[in-house]
């Protein structure tokens, strides 16, 4: 199987840890991939992701104190693999994963993806737990001084071990017959540890022989730009950004972020803005809230990585959207871009304004996205000089977000709200 041919466009769906954090439930996913059936399928929303500590028993219960509950119990098969927590997940009895689930999300003509994390669960290493298709045990393969320093769950895997490779295998296998489509393994992107990089290297290879395709999302980022050959030979999306949020102060880094990934977007292989902040957002962080993103804050949001041709996905809870934000997520002339351009390039950023450039690959028209960074409405200034030498020149346009057509020619400048962008669709001459 070749890889690039798992998401041959950036993949767009919904996950569970802005709303949930660690306590979604199966009802819950159910209901967002209902929603996403009926109001989002049409315009390319299609994963729907399970993220952390599914596997986890009471998770969430302890909120007060912990994010993930240290050395408590999880829920895990004879050979060393996490199951779902029959607590939240009922379906998963008699040892059926979360195929029931998965099937479920399949009928809807969705597509379904669990969250991971690197390495093997400590509870399995503790208790000598077997692997499938191995003499050796987990305790044999499992390193106790290579673990993630914000979640306790897992001992990092030695790669060189006997049992290693065939313990990644097992687990591709295992989620292949459950039907998982898409794997976001945490704890792997930024290469903390020393076999995170070889970890990214035998999930891949793993995949590859489980007879399923399977995209590989790796978090959390940033990514190290040094590596970006790595994570496109082994992966199909890596974080270029630790966890976003909503709030202005770690969207204006994203810029700077896709200027120095713009270069290794390709069909199969994106370099990952993380999720969509939007609409009701942390009720499993005890912190329940409509975003804190300003409508233009939003749009600048959807707009960069529309050009950027990031993966999408969505963070709010799906079934309490209101018709702005589900506007906001429908737009198909700007969701084009996702699978309709290449060859991105910012033309020019400063403290005040960015102005980034593409092409659309069917249609004769091209793009210009034009970004206010100031905390006032704006004259944004357009850098023809460089847009020219990329290819793009001045004619009649649209803008994609009001619907407004204007004519580009003899406009040195156009007037952008504070922190918001215009996307312009322009003819070709």
């Amino acid at each position: 199987m070749n890889k690039n041919t798992f998401a041959v466009t950036p993949p767009m769906g919904w996950n569970s840890y802005d709303y949930y954090d660690t306590s979604v439930n199966e009802e819950q996913v159910k209901a967002n991939a209902d929603y996403m059936a009926k109001y989002l399928k049409p315009y390319g929303w299609e994963y729907v992701v399970v993220d952390i500590e599914w596997y986890s028993m009471d998770a969430g219960s302890q909120r007060d104190r912990y994010q993930y509950i240290p050395f408590w119990d999880v829920a895990m098969d004879e050979y060393s693999r996490l199951q779902p927590c029959e607590q939240r997940f009922p379906s998963a009895a008699g040892g059926k994963g979360f195929a029931p689930l998965a099937e479920y999300v399949h009928n809807l003509g969705l597509k379904f993806g669990i969250h991971i994390m690197r390495g093997i669960p400590r509870n399995a290493a503790h208790a000598h737990t077997k692997i499938l298709h191995s003499t050796h045990t987990a305790n044999e393969i499992a390193q106790p001084n290579n673990i993630c320093d914000w979640n306790p769950d897992m001992y990092g895997i030695d790669p060189k071990a006997e049992g290693a490779q065939e313990y990644y295998d097992s687990l591709m296998e295992l989620y292949a017959q459950w039907g998982v489509d898409f794997v976001k393994c945490d704890d792997i992107c930024r290469m903390d540890m020393p076999t995170a990089k070889e970890e990214i290297r035998m999930l891949s290879e793993a995949i590859q022989k489980c007879g399923r395709e399977i995209v590989l999302s790796l978090s959390p980022g940033p990514a190290k730009i040094e590596e970006a050959w790595y994570y496109e030979t082994h992966a199909n999306m890596w974080r270029i950004t630790d966890d976003f949020w909503d709030d202005w102060r770690l969207l204006l880094p994203m810029f700077a972020r896709c200027e120095l990934w713009q270069s290794h977007v390709k069909s199969g292989c994106y370099p990952d803005c993380d999720m969509l902040p939007v609409g009701k957002l942390g009720k499993g962080f005890a912190d329940e809230r409509t975003t804190g993103f300003t409508k233009e804050e939003q749009i600048t949001m959807m707009t960069l990585w529309s050009i950027f041709r990031s993966p999408m996905m969505i963070g709010a809870d799906l079934p309490q959207l209101d018709d702005w934000t589900k506007s906001l997520l429908t737009n198909e002339e700007v969701l084009r871009l996702l699978k309709y351009s290449e060859g991105a390039r910012q033309m020019m950023r400063n403290d005040k304004q960015v102005v980034w450039c593409t092409r659309d690959t069917q249609d004769p028209v091209d793009y210009i996205a034009v970004f206010n960074l100031q905390d006032t409405e704006e004259t944004i200034s357009l850098p023809w000089q460089q847009i020219e030498q990329y290819g793009v020149h001045a004619g009649e346009a649209k803008e994609l977000w009001t619907g407004e057509t204007t004519d580009l020619k003899g406009q040195d400048a156009v007037n952008v709200a504070a922190h918001g962008a215009k996307l312009y669709r322009v003819t070709r001459a």
